[in-house]
């Protein structure tokens, strides 16, 4: 096989970033979808590579959590977007948390999920709290859960979204959720 030569295509889209848009314009769904796939394959590899887990994990341990012990908001830390999320139990029936969905789907079950560690909740509060890394991918959307159960029943009580836009982390709304029956 030839040896393939990517550098005028490199240079146009280092030189100018807007060409990345005229090209893909250019590109049949199907090899779109292949070339996106690629770029978030390569995003991930690359947040591996340079990013140190182990240590945004243990930093995260130790910065990440609330006095009521509920995980804050995830932020971007190296080359990871950090999501901590946690359960304060009281019981078997009755507990608090706070998890994130990443593009609809739990962060722990997602296919961007790089590592995650979980660990118990020190004390006499029943649960555990857990740190997940991901990469930082354009348009990837991330909605922070805020729940209760009671008596069993579990409720959302509030909801942010994020989303990243050029690399950045960016709140897109906010939203209280009120338990269905109430007015």
């Amino acid at each position: 096989m030839a040896q393939r030569r990517y550098g005028t295509i490199v240079k146009h889209l280092t030189d100018d970033p807007d060409t990345a848009g005229e090209l893909a314009a250019k590109l049949s769904d199907d090899v779109l979808f292949h070339l996106s796939a690629a770029l978030a394959d390569e995003q991930r590899r690359r947040a591996i590579v340079d990013g140190n887990e182990e240590a945004v994990i243990t930093d995260a341990f130790e910065t990440s959590f609330g006095r009521d012990g509920l995980g804050i908001n995830p932020y971007i830390s190296g080359s990871f977007i950090v999501c901590p999320g946690s359960i304060i139990a009281k019981s078997r029936n009755s507990h608090r948390c706070r998890f994130a969905s990443i593009n609809d789907t739990w962060v722990w079950d997602s296919d961007l999920l790089i590592n995650e560690v979980k660990r118990s909740n020190a004390g006499t509060k029943e649960g555990f709290r857990a740190v997940a890394l991901l990469p930082i991918i354009q348009g990837t959307e991330i909605d922070i859960v805020t729940g209760r159960m009671r008596s069993g029943q579990h409720s959302v009580e509030h909801v942010i979204s994020y989303e990243v836009k050029r690399g950045k982390l960016v709140e897109v709304s906010q939203r209280n959720v009120k338990p269905s029956g109430m007015a």
